[in-house]
């Protein structure tokens, strides 16, 4: 891609726009993914390189949540073991196995959450009762989303949210938090896969990895200043545009 030097500062700001929503609401990919593939690459390239760029604004948007104490590192080691065996698992049979069965159902599913987020204004805004034991949660969220994200991937962020708040009783803002550093693990265990399978476009994935930093600093910073009230219609956005995309791929 030598010759597509002049590509480079949009992708540094399609990271970086990218960045800023995704550290608030998830679906980064809804943005950066269409572009690489809008610039010639092929599938499996902008699928790895994709990867690679994303994990630099989940790792960033990670260490910020965690530094402003909306994460506690130890409370989430469990969920991190379980999402990276989940993820390779995941990011190891899409490689034999058709995804479009999951491009079928994901969207409903997606539906289901963007109505139930829409017509239950306060969801989110304080925690509540945890409804499951975290060892049982990070057990089962941690394998089942871990392999989603590696095997097909849309709309996990919006997954794991959803399931912070219902199961262990999160406020939005602290499910926002521990979302990114799910998808930082995932994110890098797929990256490691691609990268064995040599489908990295390291040129652009740098200049879009910058702009991801700066853009997931940025948007942390927002969702901490403006809380649960700003974090809430943007995460029924991303879920919305989520399920358009996936419908439209699929039956468009």
């Amino acid at each position: 891609m030598s010759d597509s030097l002049w590509l480079l500062p949009l992708l540094f700001f399609t990271g970086l726009f990218a960045g800023l929503v995704d550290a608030v609401a998830g679906g980064g990919g809804l943005i950066t993914l269409p572009v690489l593939l809008s610039i010639g690459l092929p599938p499996k390239l902008a699928l790895g390189t994709n990867k690679f760029q994303s994990s630099f604004g989940s790792f960033t948007a990670s260490l910020y949540y965690s530094r402003r104490g909306v994460v506690d590192a130890r409370s989430v080691k469990l969920g991190i073991v379980c999402t990276l065996i989940g993820a390779a698992a995941g990011a190891w049979t899409v490689q034999m196995l058709d995804s479009d069965v999951l491009s079928d159902v994901v969207p409903f599913l997606l539906l289901a959450i963007a109505l139930y987020a829409f017509f239950t204004p306060r969801l989110g805004e304080a925690s509540t009762v945890p409804k499951i034991s975290g060892k049982v949660f990070y057990i089962l969220a941690g394998v089942g989303l871990g392999f989603y994200d590696g095997f097909f991937g849309p709309g996990a962020g919006s997954f794991w949210t959803i399931l912070f708040v219902f199961g262990l009783g999160f406020d939005l803002m602290k499910a926002t938090g521990y979302t990114k550093v799910m998808n930082f693990t995932s994110n890098i265990v797929s990256f490691v896969v691609f990268f064995i399978g040599g489908y990295i476009w390291f040129t652009g994935g740098v200049c879009m990895a910058a702009g991801q930093i700066i853009g997931a600093r940025i948007g942390s910073s927002l969702a901490m200043k403006r809380g649960v009230q700003f974090i809430r219609p943007l995460y029924i956005t991303v879920v919305l545009a989520t399920i358009v995309k996936l419908m439209w791929g699929r039956w468009g």
